[in-house]
């Protein structure tokens, strides 16, 4: 089961706050003004290692004893980070060896953010010395209510190629593999003459031809970066551990690639922290991945691609903490990318973040800072710190939260859930067949999700998961878990078994777990569980008529990849290819084990195919008999103590009509609703279904 050790009592505003930006005259009228607007907690001191350590060895402590005392007297909560993202200048001068490097080998220069590298023994010893002073000290403050660890583990690069790092992988893989011959069998070394004789000459996978990596190794060097990221973690969670007051969480906070943050949770962490940018989904880089997805602009599903960001966070950590929540546009002085929330939307995200699991929001950050790179990465306040429409906007937020108070630590519903796993979410760097999609599938399926009104959960599957873990799902969606293990596969049998349907795509099942293809027809282990075998499988070429398939009279395309099915005796066949040379082979099965079946998609999840697959599995309809509602509104179900919560998001700039078909509370203004009812722009909606 998912961990949680800590939850919010009750819910809770908080803001990102950085006291060494602003003169110390200007702190009690900022608490003052926060407390007046909702705001009851404070993030500090992730970025201020200098402040407390100005030279090495020399600790300062006076100016944060300052500030707590005055959060203390004003009764606001602090959350207090471990500084260690940004080292202070005369450590990067002193210890150069503590800065990352590129792939060749280039050290990067002090002056930004995260240059350093996990793995420096120096860089560790002066964490360990920081974070064990900051502990001794401030951890039995009273107004410190919780520890964030480091500030978004993995962020700006998840690449390490320093010399310490080269170190730390060989000791990772001898470890690992005791023997170089297991390694050379595990990477397959024998291929293009790459056999190692000595550990010495093994290195990362750096600057090489062609981009011509051994993918056995790459998959390794990932998983190497994860521990890595996650044993610096865990030191820090051990230091914190031995000082803070009982009660008091440990956290940090973002998703980023190249860590496993579900086993960081739970190795290290009470609760899980997101920062939760929606206005990304604006930006330009992200227009074409969204119109290929149905992610677009024309769709109402911009904004809501963060709900499928949030879902991720909620397989982490079902309740979980915002901290940082955006309040306004975010644009580096380097980068400009989003624009900014307009009217109503700084609500709408923050009630997005509370649907899908957040019981504590943090807004970033209290006043914009007048200098620096993120000087136009905007807060509630601008430059100017008068009151403004985003700070009434906030207080609104606090007020909606203290009404709608009885769905703190609620459960989010969802019928659906789409499976992943760390393994072959590193493979799926590896291995470029990803790259010939428009973007990975289970977008795709999470956006069919959002179009249908059916609450999705992200499940990650590990070896130590019992069956039973996944029994609130009536249907689970693997898009194509190449990497497969024994463990897993028994999981999976065990939830159709119990009375399940899985759902599997394409190329499912034909690695092992160092990334081999095994002299055995795909889909490998899952083969029992599917009832077939892939006979032939390639990518749809342009010189190639397009495949489809044609299911309940209408022609669906089987884009990108195909598998050529062949089913079992008792493996029923629902579609099969037409168009192309393999006109006739089963391209659509459900084989039953047990009380459940597993479906085998021989392509990829289009929006077309999933909305048939989701008729076929009942998942449609799934609110039919609660709630009409337009494609641009989402729903959300929250259940406690017997009660059922529903949050309605209007993410579209025009007025929305919904239809209730059960009598309802309207949480905020105290009334009951029935019928057609109008949701306003960027307004939300909480309900109680009455009894």
């Amino acid at each position: 089961m998912k961990k949680q050790n800590y939850m919010w009592p009750s819910y809770t505003v908080g803001v990102c706050y950085y006291p060494e930006h602003w003169d110390e005259a200007l702190w009690e009228s900022d608490l003052d003004r926060m407390l007046s607007a909702g705001i009851t907690a404070v993030r500090v001191f992730e970025f201020a290692w200098s402040i407390a350590e100005p030279e090495e060895g020399v600790f300062q402590f006076e100016f944060f004893d300052r500030f707590l005392d005055l959060c203390l007297k004003k009764n606001m909560k602090v959350i207090f980070g471990t500084p260690t993202a940004t080292p202070p200048a005369w450590l990067s001068a002193k210890y150069p060896e503590v800065l990352n490097a590129d792939n060749n080998g280039i050290p990067y220069e002090h002056g930004a953010r995260r240059h350093y590298n996990y793995n420096s023994p120096v860089y560790k010893e002066k964490c360990r010395r920081i974070v064990t002073a900051l502990a001794e000290h401030f951890g039995k403050h009273p107004a410190v209510c919780g520890w964030q660890i480091d500030n978004e583990i993995n962020c700006e690069t998840d690449d390490f190629h320093s010399e310490a790092d080269q170190a730390a992988f060989r000791i990772y893989l001898q470890k690992k593999y005791q023997s170089l011959a297991e390694l050379n069998r595990a990477w397959g070394t024998v291929f293009w003459n790459q056999t190692y004789t000595d550990w010495e000459q093994i290195r990362l996978p750096g600057h090489v031809l062609n981009r011509g990596w051994n993918p056995h190794q790459r998959l390794d060097y990932i998983r190497f970066v994860s521990d890595s990221a996650r044993s610096f973690c865990f030191m820090q969670a051990e230091i914190l551990r031995r000082f803070i007051k009982p009660g008091d969480f440990i956290t940090t906070n973002g998703i980023f690639g190249h860590i496993d943050n579900y086993a960081m949770n739970e190795e290290s962490l009470d609760i899980f922290g997101y920062d939760s940018y929606p206005n990304f989904a604006f930006g330009l880089n992200h227009r074409d991945h969204l119109q290929k997805t149905g992610f677009g602009l024309e769709e109402g599903l911009n904004d809501r691609r963060w709900s499928m960001h949030l879902s991720e966070v909620r397989a982490i950590c079902p309740h979980f903490a915002i901290l940082e929540q955006q309040a306004g546009a975010g644009s580096w002085i380097s980068r400009m990318e989003g624009p900014m929330p307009i009217p109503g939307q700084i609500m709408l995200w923050g009630m997005q973040s509370i649907a899908h699991g957040a019981d504590f929001v943090s807004f970033f950050r209290w006043r914009t800072c007048p200098f620096g790179t993120e000087m136009y990465w905007h807060g509630i306040l601008d430059y100017d710190n008068q009151y403004n429409r985003r700070l009434a906007e906030v207080g609104d937020f606090a007020s909606m939260l203290k009404k709608i108070e009885p769905l703190c630590g609620s459960d989010y519903q969802a019928p659906l859930a789409i499976v992943k796993d760390f393994d072959n979410m590193a493979d799926a760097e590896v291995d470029v067949w990803h790259g010939r999609l428009d973007y990975p599938d289970e977008e795709n399926i999470y956006c069919q999700a959002q179009l249908s009104h059916v609450p999705c959960d992200f499940v990650y599957l590990s070896d130590t998961m019992e069956a039973a873990d996944l029994d609130p799902y009536k249907v689970l969606i693997y898009p194509h878990p190449a990497i497969m293990t024994g463990e897993k596969a028994k999981i999976l049998t065990q939830y159709v078994e119990r009375g399940g349907t899985l759902i599997l795509g394409c190329r499912s099942g034909y690695k092992d777990e160092n990334g081999q293809c095994p002299m055995k027809s795909a889909p490998g282990l899952l083969s029992d569980l599917t009832g077939t075998r892939v006979k032939e499988s390639g990518f749809q070429h342009p010189a190639m008529p397009d495949a489809f398939i044609l299911l309940d009279g209408l022609k669906i395309e089987a884009s990108v990849f195909q598998d050529h099915l062949e089913p079992g005796q008792e493996t029923e066949v629902l579609a099969r290819y037409q168009g192309a040379w393999f006109t006739g082979t089963a391209a659509l099965t459900r084989h039953r084990t047990g009380k459940g079946s597993c479906i085998h998609w021989g392509s990829t999840f289009t929006l077309p195919v999933l909305k048939k697959l989701f008729d076929m599995t009942g998942l449609s309809g799934h609110f039919d008999d609660i709630i009409s509602l337009p494609e641009s509104v989402e729903i959300a179900e929250r259940t406690k103590d017997g009660r059922r919560f529903f949050i309605l998001l209007n993410y579209m700039p025009e007025a929305q009509e919904i239809v209730l078909h059960r009598h309802m509370k309207d949480m905020v203004r105290g009334t009951s609703v029935f019928g057609k009812r109008i949701i306003h722009p960027f307004q939300v909606l909480v309900m109680e279904k009455e009894s």
